[in-house]
């Protein structure tokens, strides 16, 4: 943006006249969402800060699309609500003016710190009037069209992109599922073909060895276990090390060997087992339970422990109430000494090791492009907006 000339950084060859400071006020009207309790169920959407709630009977906008925004809540993440519909007590609806493009509007209100705007001392909130006296910069009708037409493209492109992603994480949870036995069962529902044996109940103790090396400053590199990313640098992670200074006490785990945080959440109720992939070695806490692998295929390990397969067996073992601030009191003996169910035949687990290593790939590719995506809308956002 260039301040002086009011005018973007980037912008659609043709235009050349200056945008306009206007308030919102004069380009959207912002109406209050309603409680819906006493309509009957029905096919109009309910929205609230949050996204859609439930269907109803009535609309409160029949025809007029607009601009859905926090009144408390989440007040900062404005997006698109589709006429008809319905929206709740915490949520304003902003419909655009007979001069304003819908889709210019919305990218105004993601332009707009409103977090900065929060009138409140506890749970955040804004008012018609905060909304109302915030100056933006608005060009002609035209070029509000153009810029509409060209972020909408891209939330397409981005929808997209998020749907690709969405059915390959459900296709993850899905195979992870049917490849592996139910509890009680030796075989899974899918496999593949050329393998009939029943599968064997192993324990921990039987294929892998357990890690008890300690850090001789060796490594500088604290790690602790994500759930959804594994084992990842500490210091990045939190933005701050947790860990001690001094790692000299702590486990040295090298590359390509496991380790299991106690640590229970929602994503983990049992705690989560991973493997080190991302560095060549690195520092975790004396709590975690590290072991390598002797007779199984490290892929396939991995695998295992994504799914729920191995939860009855540590249940069994975490004594009831055993949970100190979400801590299971698991000893690494009792650890060791859990079953695992797994093919007899090697192949068979490299080629389940390699079909979900090679889904998830596919996954982080996906993934990737949409945070480049999503990127990119940002930086124009900002490039081409006064």
């Amino acid at each position: 943006m260039t301040e002086q000339a009011k005018v973007p950084a980037i912008r659609f060859a043709g235009f050349t006249d200056p945008w306009e400071q206007r308030k919102f006020s004069e380009i959207v009207d912002v109406c209050s969402g309603r409680d819906y309790k006493h309509l009957d169920e029905g096919p109009i959407p309910v929205y609230g800060t949050g996204g859609y709630m439930t269907s109803v009977s009535e609309a409160l906008s029949h025809n007029r699309d607009a601009i859905g925004i926090g009144r408390k809540g989440t007040i900062d993440k404005p997006y698109l609500l589709k006429a008809p519909f319905w929206t709740v007590d915490t949520l304003f609806y902003a419909i655009p003016k007979s001069d304003i493009n819908l889709e210019f509007a919305l990218c105004s209100f993601l332009n707009v710190d409103w977090k900065s705007k929060d009138e409140s001392t506890g749970l955040p909130s804004l008012s018609k009037e905060s909304i109302n006296e915030t100056v933006l910069s608005v060009p002609n009708v035209v070029e509000q069209n153009h810029l509409g037409n060209f972020f909408a493209d891209l939330d397409r492109l981005i929808t997209l992109h998020q749907r690709k992603y969405d059915k390959l994480v459900i296709l993850k949870k899905s195979m992870l599922e049917k490849m592996f036995p139910k509890d009680g069962e030796s075989v899974p529902e899918i496999r593949f073909a050329g393998f009939t044996d029943p599968w064997e109940q192993r324990k921990l103790e039987d294929i892998a060895n357990r890690v008890t090396r300690k850090n001789e400053g060796e490594s500088d590199l604290p790690l602790t276990i994500s759930s959804q990313y594994g084992l990842v640098d500490q210091r990045t992670f939190f933005n701050n090390q947790v860990a001690s200074k001094d790692m000299s006490g702590y486990y040295l785990l090298r590359k390509g060997e496991f380790a299991y945080n106690k640590s229970t959440s929602g994503d983990s109720p049992w705690g989560a087992v991973k493997r080190l992939v991302r560095y060549e070695k690195g520092c975790v806490s004396t709590l975690y339970i590290c072991f390598g692998l002797d007779g199984a295929d490290p892929d396939f390990l991995v695998t295992y422990y994504e799914t729920d397969r191995w939860y009855k067996a540590v249940q069994m073992i975490a004594a009831e109430g055993a949970r100190n601030h979400g801590l299971l009191n698991i000893a690494p003996n009792d650890f060791f000494d859990t079953a695992l169910i797994l093919p007899p035949s090697r192949e068979e687990q490299e080629l389940i090791g390699l079909f979900f290593a090679r889904l998830d790939n596919l996954i982080t590719l996906h993934q990737r492009k949409l945070e480049l995506l999503q990127n990119i809308k940002k930086s124009l956002l900002d490039k081409m907006f006064v």
